[in-house]
Formats: C-alpha cells, sequence, structure tokens
C-alpha cells in the first residue's frame, strides 16, 4: 500500500488545502504505479503544534514560517 506522510504546522493550512495534498499525492502513486494504487494510497496530514519542531537546531513557529513567505 503506498503511504504518505505529511507533517505540516498546526493551523496553517485549511481544510481544501489538506485535501488538495491528499488528491495530489494520490495522484501521484496512481501516476507511477497505476490506478491499482489509488484506492489503496494511504495519505495522513498530521498537524505538528507551534514550535513543536525544528530545523538546524533552532525551534521553528507557525509566525516564522509565515513571514519567510512574506518576503
Amino acid at each position: 500500500m503506498p503511504f504518505a506522510n505529511f507533517k505540516v504546522p498546526a493551523d496553517t493550512l485549511t481544510p481544501e488545502q489538506k485535501k488538495l495534498i491528499v488528491d495530489r499525492t494520490t495522484d501521484l502513486y496512481a501516476e507511477i504505479y497505476g490506478e491499482v494504487a489509488r484506492p489503496n494510497t494511504l495519505v495522513l496530514v498530521e498537524e505538528v503544534p507551534d514550535g513543536g519542531w525544528g530545523i538546524g537546531g533552532t525551534v521553528l513557529t507557525a509566525a516564522m514560517i509565515n513571514d519567510s513567505h512574506d518576503g
């Protein structure tokens, strides 16, 4: 069974954006493995609490991510 797990900052995606991730990921697996993969593809979109993750030893927040997209 194809499986994808997306971890995203909490409260940064709308339900429509989460559905888009699920739809496009499922489409990608079906493109690679054939349509037989579509009904068996599992996609998880997990929300990580603000400040619950980091990169390079720096704890990141949603505000930091949003600021980087504004610039």
